[in-house]
């Protein structure tokens, strides 16, 4: 393993540690100085700042994706505060004429407290999006959260159109879990590569055979003609996606390219402007830290980006 391999699996560890993670975020002078390096990857800590950055993006003729981010709730009443949290989103997000869709963890409307509370949280959420004629993509989970999800989706999809789903090709489980959902659902299925560390024997490494896995998952998805979110900043993944588009024929309306804010924007903007079907993903809340260890440890090169941005 390269040394900037390492420094990445080390951040990851750092990130789980409560302890470094408690430290850090109740330092003024390190939580100043780590926030200014979040700022690259995050749409703001307020809802207001995130809208901000979205009709900025959407000028540029791009739609977009919001998520509130948060670890998960632990309590009915936080999960209902988050709930109606998302209820705002959508109203402003329809109020404010912005192009976008919202994203969400289950665990973050109560899935970890009981599932029956998060379907019912969810519900209420897909009601309203519903109505406003956006739509709701549920973001992906820890290995151990999976089944849940996929039955709680597979469980409001019939109802609800508007609701999509997350699935990562680097699980060992995924064929079965698509079958399943292009056979009992209707929604749009965005394909990941995933990074939560797993069981052994749970995952596939990355590499050629992931890269392979993730292509064959999307083909299968043009084949079934499943509106579908190819989320990946993989270059030559993309480009072999694009040939497949073109093999089939795909209409814009059933795929787009979506990618994470402050991550490779340059290749978002490329692919924009070739004429393909774009999305750029916004996260915001004040529970960055963990999404931005994550996003560093993703591309060691990404850690020198924010050795940069902090010296700024």
């Amino acid at each position: 393993m390269e040394l900037k391999e390492k420094a990445g699996a080390l951040l990851k560890i750092a990130a789980l540690n409560e302890g470094a993670k408690e430290y850090i975020l109740n330092n003024p002078e390190l939580f100043k100085l780590l926030l200014k390096a979040a700022k690259r990857y995050i749409g703001g800590e307020k809802m207001e700042e995130a809208l901000a950055t979205a009709k900025r993006i959407n000028d540029k003729g791009l739609p977009t994706s919001l998520e509130f981010m948060g670890e998960s709730t632990r309590s009915v009443e936080e999960s209902e505060l988050v709930t109606q949290h998302f209820l705002d989103l959508i109203n402003k997000v329809k109020e404010e004429k912005i192009n976008s869709i919202v994203s969400l963890d289950l665990s973050h409307i109560g899935l970890a407290i009981d599932k029956d509370l998060a379907y019912n949280n969810l519900v209420l959420l897909a009601e309203s999006a519903h109505k406003k004629d956006i739509e709701i993509v549920i973001s992906a989970e820890g290995v151990d959260r999976t089944d849940d999800i996929i039955n709680t989706y597979c469980k409001i999809s019939p109802d609800f159109s508007n609701v999509g789903i997350t699935l990562q090709a680097y699980l060992n489980r995924t064929p079965k879990d698509l079958e399943r959902v292009l056979n009992e659902t209707q929604g749009k299925i965005r394909i990941v590569k995933g990074a939560f560390a797993v069981p052994p024997g749970h995952a596939v490494e990355r590499g050629k055979h992931l890269d392979d896995l993730y292509i064959n998952y999307i083909e299968t998805l043009f084949l079934k003609n499943r509106r579908c979110s190819i989320a990946t900043h993989h270059n030559k993944i993309q480009n072999r996606v694009k040939e497949l588009i073109e093999q089939y024929d795909v209409p814009k309306s059933k795929y787009e390219f979506e990618m994470l804010l402050g991550i490779q924007e340059d290749l978002l903007n490329e692919t924009y402007k070739e004429g393909y079907s774009c999305r750029q993903y916004i996260v915001y809340g004040d529970e960055w830290y963990l999404y931005m260890c994550n996003r560093i440890a993703e591309n060691p090169d990404n850690l020198f980006q924010a050795m940069v941005d902090i010296m700024s």
